[in-house]
């Protein structure tokens, strides 16, 4: 196992505010809930003087940080607009300290049967949050599948619980919920095949998904499964 490199960094952790950012699950275009986490990345060994100081004006001020999120415009052409607005405000404020900002912006009413979509992106110094890759993830997506190789599963759907983490945004596909499935593993090829054909601008994907009714005295079962793009291009 290799040791962690030796990093700083100031963190701001879910501020919660509400903004319009396009269609929300029900496709109304208003403000929705977003919660926004920062991560200022500093230079190398820039925390050790506030560490050795015990002195708050030698760090950066995460408070001055967290008013600045929370007085943003409440309208954006869409995520990754609201995304650069928030990197922007981190490198005025940090000020040279910093080598990279990252936000995470997560929406929890952006997909009707998803607890959380999240978009991530990493900007160095000097570069536009617009042209960085973006990774998104959505978190604890609920779908009834007729999933299973035990005779009772094949009499009704059950409850599924997939997370799936790509590049750029890719569509959910209603036929997963009309498609029989004997296992997850097979479940789970299915969707990072669909996400990963969906954008030239994909490049990964994660899929995990688990069967909360499969065991009685566990939480779950589970696969999770990761592919690059270029291995189904082959097979569209």
């Amino acid at each position: 196992m290799s040791l962690p490199t030796t990093t700083d960094v100031v963190l701001v952790d879910t501020i919660q505010l509400t903004a319009n950012i396009g269609a929300d699950c029900w496709g109304r275009v208003r403000e929705q809930p977003v919660s926004i986490t920062i991560h200022l990345h500093l230079k190398p060994s820039f925390l050790e003087i506030s560490g050795q100081s015990d002195n708050v004006l030698d760090s950066i001020h995460y408070g001055h940080l967290t008013k600045a999120v929370s007085a943003l415009s409440a309208s954006y052409t869409d995520v990754r607009a609201l995304v650069h607005e928030v990197t922007q405000k981190a490198f005025a404020l940090a000020g040279e300290n910093v080598d990279a900002v990252r936000v995470v912006v997560g929406l929890p009413k952006q997909i009707l049967l998803a607890n959380d979509f999240e978009i991530e992106v990493i900007t160095p110094r000097g570069k536009d949050s617009l042209q960085q890759a973006a990774k998104v993830s959505v978190k604890d997506l609920v779908m009834p599948v007729l999933i299973g190789v035990n005779p009772p599963e094949r009499l009704a759907k059950q409850r599924v619980i997939t997370n799936i983490t790509f590049y750029e945004k890719a569509g959910m596909h209603k036929e997963i919920e009309n498609t029989a499935y004997l296992t997850l593993e097979k479940f789970v090829l299915h969707i990072v095949r669909s996400s990963c054909l969906a954008s030239d601008a994909i490049e990964a994907v994660t899929t995990r998904s688990q069967k909360p009714s499969a065991l009685s005295f566990a939480h779950s079962s589970g696969v999770e499964m990761t592919r690059y793009r270029d291995g189904f291009q082959g097979l569209q």
